[in-house]
């Protein structure tokens, strides 16, 4: 009897006879409000079993959806993609990337790839353009393996600086955006672009993330008496990111203006030279208003920095001369310790050297670049490890999970 009836009340709660499921509860109700209290009981259980029989069906029909995970790496930065695998718990795939003798890049996956997502792991360094053509060959490659999905991890997106029209020249990061997307890559993994904008130029979704948090970690636990310090921005351009910084520290800000060099976009080129020949056409420009000519203010501190701490922020330390100067004059204007805090440290030709002698007492980077030779020219430089942030990154999409996660308390500023 119990059988029937809750076989009844089961096709009553799952057929379509009902008119609604207000009606199909009435019905299930009725038919179990003649059940004595044993036979609820064995009922209930057989509804427990057959949800518990289709949680188990569900599961492996999600888990049949993700493909295997697959990381893979090129010569960039072969310690970080080392980190990274270790923090999820398997080895980096099998690659051979080498160059042959006519510098011709040349990729060998030995692993298969096939239904796997795979994950590239290479970012931008000295050797910029190899990288590049690595990536690139490497995304091609597993795409024609008939990969799943292939996810590019380059934490320093390279030829970012060149993100705006620069008189007759192009904008270089979205050619190099449009070759990443024709070459296989339908995902993209990095962290603090120097403009966020360069999101846009990628037809595939990226993933921009933060390695502030980390930085402010090692303010807060390697600067002693952080709380007099004051966080400087070395330029008007990067007062956002010192706002932002300043705030979660609740500390003060100062900002550096005025520049001692002349700015890229200042230098003269050919259309600023009038033309050796007149002709009548040179008569329609006249009426328009002269252009006064920028003239930069010598530099200067707004904020004060006496007997503070100074911590400069910016997202990336390439020539340090700039930085340079800055220290020389925090320095005179009474501060009595400087911190340079980035997160890609290039640190390209002499670098070393110059922070060496300058006035800066320590630079903070991240490993989103290997920079160990720097760091035996210079004891100043110091490394904060980020592959945790990575490799969680990679299993949230691994896993389909949210990102957001990864964004807390993180400003649009930052």
């Amino acid at each position: 009897m119990v059988s029937v009836s809750s076989q009844l009340a089961n096709r009553t709660l799952l057929s379509g006879t009902a008119t609604d499921d207000r009606h199909k509860l009435f019905h299930v109700i009725l038919v179990v409000s003649h059940f004595s209290l044993s036979q609820r009981k064995i009922y209930c259980c057989s509804i427990f079993s057959s949800v518990y029989r289709l949680a188990i069906q569900f599961s492996r029909m999600d888990r049949s959806k993700v493909g295997e995970l697959m990381v893979i790496t090129g010569n960039s930065h072969p310690e970080l993609a080392d980190l990274i695998a270790k923090r999820l718990g398997i080895k980096v795939g099998a690659a051979s990337i080498y160059h042959k003798t006519n510098r011709e890049t040349m990729v060998d996956i030995a692993d298969s790839v096939r239904g796997k997502d795979v994950y590239i792991i290479q970012t931008g360094t000295k050797d910029v353009n190899n990288n590049i053509m690595e990536l690139l060959i490497m995304a091609y490659a597993c795409k024609t393996s008939s990969a799943r999905s292939i996810v590019g991890v380059i934490p320093y997106l390279p030829y970012s600086k060149q993100c705006k029209m620069r008189k007759r020249g192009c904008i270089v990061s979205k050619l190099v955006a449009k070759m990443m997307c024709r070459s296989g890559l339908n995902h993209l993994i990095t962290m603090d672009l120097h403009q966020k904008e360069i999101q846009g130029f990628f037809d595939c979704p990226v993933d921009n993330l933060r390695a502030s948090p980390f930085l402010l970690q090692y303010i807060q636990e390697s600067i002693p008496d952080f709380r007099n310090a004051v966080i400087v921005a070395r330029d008007p351009g990067s007062a956002k990111k010192a706002t932002s910084y300043a705030e979660r520290l609740r500390l003060g800000i100062a900002v550096i203006h005025g520049e001692q060099k002349e700015a890229e976009s200042d230098m003269v080129d050919g259309r600023h030279s009038p033309p050796t020949l007149r002709s009548r056409t040179m008569d329609a420009a006249r009426g328009m208003p002269v252009m006064t000519a920028k003239e930069k203010p010598p530099i200067n501190v707004v904020g004060d920095v006496g007997g503070r701490i100074a911590i400069m922020v910016d997202d990336m330390i390439d020539d340090v001369r700039s930085f340079v100067a800055a220290a020389e004059v925090l320095k005179e204007r009474g501060a009595y310790k400087i911190y340079v805090m980035a997160t890609h440290g290039l640190l390209s030709s002499d670098a070393p050297r110059l922070i060496e002698d300058s006035p800066i007492d320590e630079v903070v980077v991240t490993n989103t670049i290997p920079h160990e030779i720097q760091k035996m020219q210079c004891h100043k430089i110091k490394t904060v490890d980020i592959s945790v942030l990575l490799a969680e990154a990679i299993r949230r999409i691994h896993n389909k999970e949210s990102m957001s996660y990864l964004f807390r308390n993180v400003t649009l500023e930052d």
